[in-house]
């Protein structure tokens, strides 16, 4: 099931409609790495990731598991593991998952740049948590966590951005 991201901040999906973070930046059709845009396009849900210290397992659709203490995201665009998920410490910059904040307690990895990786296009596109006040993300999108929760559950297996 396809859930549409409107470049004003909103998500619809089975005729709901959702308050969405987008990047800094809004949504480009041409996203680069540290650009904070929300990259255009059709991004499929790969799989779903969750912090199993302050949630249950959030149903859905697509594979899910845990995120663990030395999980992380390789975001630097000359290592060999670019966008790729890592264990920390690493010797690349990486983001770090497993945050005091509650952004990444259910991550949705979204698939951007991915087969193939291409250096520099970005990375770390993820469907997450938002902040309360609804601040801009480095390029993901975000939602408040009843909606992320009510989303995976209705079977979204991707996004159309844009």
């Amino acid at each position: 099931m396809q859930a549409v991201v409107h470049p004003d901040g909103w998500l619809t999906v089975r005729n709901q409609r959702f308050r969405a973070s987008l990047g800094r930046a809004g949504v480009a059709e041409h996203k680069l790495e540290g650009d904070g845009a929300t990259p255009a396009g059709l991004l499929p849900l790969r799989r779903v990731l969750y912090r199993l210290d302050r949630l249950p397992a959030p149903d859905c659709a697509v594979p899910i598991e845990p995120i663990g203490e030395a999980d992380g995201w390789c975001d630097d665009p000359l290592h060999r593991d670019y966008n790729r998920p890592v264990r920390l410490p690493h010797e690349a910059r990486c983001e770090e998952l497993w945050r005091p904040d509650v952004l990444y307690d259910v991550v949705g990895v979204l698939g951007w740049n991915d087969s193939p990786v291409e250096r520099g296009r970005g990375s770390a596109i993820f469907l997450h948590v938002a902040r309360p006040d609804y601040g801009p993300t480095e390029g993901c999108v975000a939602l408040a966590l009843p909606d992320l929760l009510w989303v995976l559950s209705a079977g979204v297996t991707e996004l159309l951005v844009g």
